[in-house]
């Protein structure tokens, strides 16, 4: 499958993906501004959508509407604030769906 590759956070967060080529959606921190910017990303029909974790929350909603479609793809990662868990959360339940198996249950 062929496709873009858009990447959701920060400033800090976005710029090392920026120098792979990958198109960068830098956002401020606040719900409102993150929400516009995961809006203009589904418009734009991404593949993968690589979201920073600390931004992940108000990204939530949006992107939820796509939760059972193949794409695109939101894959939420680590940054630099203490990880809440979000991205261990939705990498289980991805593989969940995947296989059939809590793969990352205790």
């Amino acid at each position: 499958m062929e496709g873009k590759a858009a990447v959701l956070g920060s400033p800090d967060f976005v710029m090392a993906f920026s120098a792979l080529g990958l198109d960068t959606f830098p956002t401020e921190p606040d719900a409102a501004s993150v929400e516009e910017t995961a809006e203009t990303i589904l418009k734009q029909k991404y593949a993968l959508v690589v979201v920073a974790e600390n931004i992940a929350p108000p990204a939530q909603a949006v992107f939820e509407v796509t939760a059972k479609k193949a794409t695109p793809c939101v894959i939420v990662v680590p940054f630099t604030a203490a990880p809440s868990g979000i991205a261990t959360e939705g990498l289980s339940m991805m593989l969940k769906l995947a296989t059939g198996i809590d793969v990352l249950a205790d």
